[in-house]
C-alpha cells in the first residue's frame, strides 16, 4: 500500500511561533519539497495576505510536479483568493466539533453543513481539487464525522481529512476512528496531527494502518504550538516500520531539513530523530565498538539511507576506536603507546565536563607526538562595537599565511559582526559554518562562556571550540581555531 504526502510547512510549519517567510524563501522551499518527492504541497493561505498571494503565485508558476493547494475556510471570499493564485486544490476546512461550531462559530450543525456544501460546489464549479478537512476532528463524533463525509462525497471531495487539531488523541483512538471513517469512505482519507502529547507520529501510523491513505506533515515537525507530525519521522517510519513505501526520496531528507532549517531561523534539537545532529552521532565505547564492527549493532537506521553521516565525538565515556577512528580522520599515524597516552588526555579533559572537539584533539594529539601545530591564520587585532542605534560592526587583523588582511562588517549582533569579518578575511578558504552553539558554564555577569562551532569544506567538517567571559572573542578565537584545523585536514 503506498501512502501520499501532503506537506505543510509553508503553512502550518509557518505557523510556528516567530517564522515568516518572504515569497523567495516560499519558492525555494517548494521547489526542494517537489524534488524531495512530495505529492501534495500546501503552499499556504492565499486569504492572509497579498505578500501570501504573491508567494503562491510564484510557486504555481513554476512548473512543480506536486500538486499545489491553499488552505481555505469555508468561505467564498478565501476561495476566491486561492483561484486567484492559480492553485490546482483547496484544502477546505471546516470546523466541526461542537466545541468551535458553538464558542468558534456560533453556528448550528445544520448551518455548517449547509456552508460546507456551498463552498464545496463553488470549489469544483471551478475547477478545483477539493480536501474537506474537519478541523478538530479528533474531538467529533464519529457519527458527524461520517454526515461530512457523505456531504462532502455527494458534492464530489476528492479527499476528507481529519485532523488532530490540539494534539489530543492517542494511538488506540487514532486508529478506532479512522477504521470507522475508512470502512465507509468512498475517497482517500487524510490525517492531520499535532504533537501537543509527542505523539503526532505515532498517532499518524495508527491512521494509516486503520485505512488512511494521505499524510499531513511538516519537515522537522515544525508548526503551531508543539508542532506537526515530522515528515522525517512518519516516512521512515512507514518504510521501516510497516514496509509502506511514498514517493519521497529518503537520501534527501538530511539535506531539505538543513535548508528549512535554516530559513525558519528555528534550530532543530540535536536528538530529533532522523534528522538532528545526534541521530548518528556516538561516544559511549561499547558503542562505537559495535558501530566498528558492524553498524546494525547500534543503528536501525543506515544514514546514507536519509543522507547523513555517522559521527563519533570525543567525552568521558569515549572508547580507545573512537579515538583512534577520529585520529585516522585527521591524518594522524601513532603507536600503541601514543594512543593510549591521547586517550588518557581525552578522558581527563572529559571528566572535567568539558567538550573534546576534533581541534582539540589535534591539539592533544600533536602535544603527545611533540610535533608543533601548523597555524595558517592568527588573530591579531579585534574590534566589536554595538550599542542603542549603533549597527553592530566589527573589525578584525588577521595573519593568513603569513600575509596581513583587516576587514570589517556588520551583523545582527556584535558576535555576527565579528564572525562576518572573520568570514571576509578568509573567503579564499570556502568554508561553510554549520553549527554554533554557545553555554555558559560558569554563573554571574562575567559568566565564562563556552563557543563550539562546526565549519564545512568540501568534504571535511571540523568542531572547535573557544572560551572566555567576552563572547565574541571567544566565538572568534572557535572560529579561527576551526578554520586552522580545516587548512591542515585540506593542505
Amino acid at each position: 500500500m503506498d501512502v501520499k504526502v501532503l506537506d505543510t510547512t509553508l503553512r502550518d510549519g509557518e505557523q510556528t511561533p516567530g517564522v515568516s517567510l518572504t515569497p523567495a524563501e516560499k519558492l525555494e522551499i517548494a521547489k526542494i519539497l517537489d524534488d524531495l518527492g512530495v505529492d501534495i504541497i500546501e503552499a499556504g493561505s492565499a486569504i492572509t495576505s497579498p505578500g501570501e498571494r504573491e508567494a503562491i503565485k510564484l510557486i504555481t508558476s513554476e512548473g512543480l510536479n506536486a500538486e499545489i493547494a491553499s488552505y481555505s475556510r469555508i468561505l467564498k471570499g478565501d476561495i476566491d483568493a486561492a483561484l486567484e493564485c492559480g492553485v490546482d486544490s483547496i484544502f477546505l476546512v471546516a470546523p466541526t466539533s461542537e466545541l468551535h461550531i458553538k464558542y468558534k462559530l456560533g453556528i448550528t450543525k445544520e448551518k455548517l453543513m449547509d456552508m460546507t456544501s456551498e463552498a464545496i460546489r463553488y470549489c469544483k464549479d471551478h475547477g478545483l481539487k477539493v480536501d474537506l478537512c474537519c478541523e478538530d476532528g479528533s474531538r467529533t463524533s464519529v457519527d458527524f464525522l461520517k454526515k461530512i463525509l457523505k456531504l462532502g462525497e455527494q458534492e464530489g471531495i476528492d479527499r476528507f481529512t481529519i485532523a488532530d487539531t490540539v494534539g489530543i488523541l492517542t494511538p488506540e483512538k487514532s486508529y478506532d476512528i479512522f477504521k470507522e471513517i475508512s470502512k465507509v469512505a468512498k475517497v482517500p482519507v487524510g490525517v492531520h496531527c499535532h504533537d501537543d502529547l509527542g505523539l503526532a507520529t505515532a498517532n499518524t501510523l495508527a491512521a494509516v494502518r486503520a485505512g488512511a491513505k494521505v499524510v499531513n506533515v511538516a519537515v522537522n515537525g515544525y508548526g503551531e504550538r508543539a508542532g506537526n507530525a515530522a515528515l522525517e519521522e512518519v516516512v521512515m517510519a512507514l518504510k521501516l516500520g510497516y514496509g509502506i513505501e511514498t514517493k519521497i526520496k529518503t537520501e534527501k531528507l538530511t539535506k531539505v531539513s538543513e535548508v528549512v532549517e535554516k530559513i525558519f531561523g528555528i534550530p532543530v534539537p540535536p536528538n530529533k530523530p532522523i534528522v538532528g545532529d545526534n541521530a548518528f552521532t556516538h561516544e559511549a565505547g561499547i558503542h562505537v565498538d559495535g558501530i566498528l564492527k558492524k553498524p546494525e549493532t547500534y543503528e536501525a537506521i543506515k544514514p546514507e539511507l536519509v543522507g547523513a553521516k555517522r559521527t563519533f565525538v570525543l567525552g568521558k565515556h569515549v572508547g580507545m576506536k573512537s579515538v583512534k577512528k577520529m585520529l585516522d580522520e585527521l591524518g594522524i599515524q601513532v603507536n600503541d603507546a601514543q594512543l593510549k597516552e591521547i586517550f588518557q588526555q581525552v578522558k581527563y579533559v572529559g571528566d572535567k565536563g568539558k567538550k573534546v572537539t576534533s581541534a582539540d584533539l589535534e591539539v592533544i594529539a600533536n602535544s603527545v607526538l611533540g610535533k608543533e601545530i601548523k597555524r595558517f591564520l592568527e588573530l591579531k587585532e579585534l574590534v566589536a562595537v554595538a550599542g542603542n542605534k549603533i549597527t553592530p560592526t566589527a573589525s578584525v587583523k588577521v595573519s593568513l599565511n603569513g600575509k596581513e588582511i583587516v576587514e570589517s562588517a556588520v551583523g545582527t549582533g556584535p558576535v555576527d559582526a565579528a564572525i562576518n569579518a572573520i568570514r571576509k578575511a578568509t573567503k579564499e578558504l570556502q568554508f561553510e559554518l554549520v553549527e554554533y552553539h554557545v553555554d555558559a558554564i560558569s554563573g554571574g555577569t562575567d559568566a565564562v562562556v563556552q563557543v563550539v562551532v562546526k565549519l564545512k569544506s568540501k568534504d571535511k567538517i571540523v568542531t572547535a571550540q573557544g572560551a572566555g567571559s567576552d563572547i565574541v572573542l571567544a566565538s572568534v578565537d572557535a572560529m579561527i581555531s576551526g578554520i586552522n584545523s580545516l587548512m591542515r585536514r585540506l593542505s
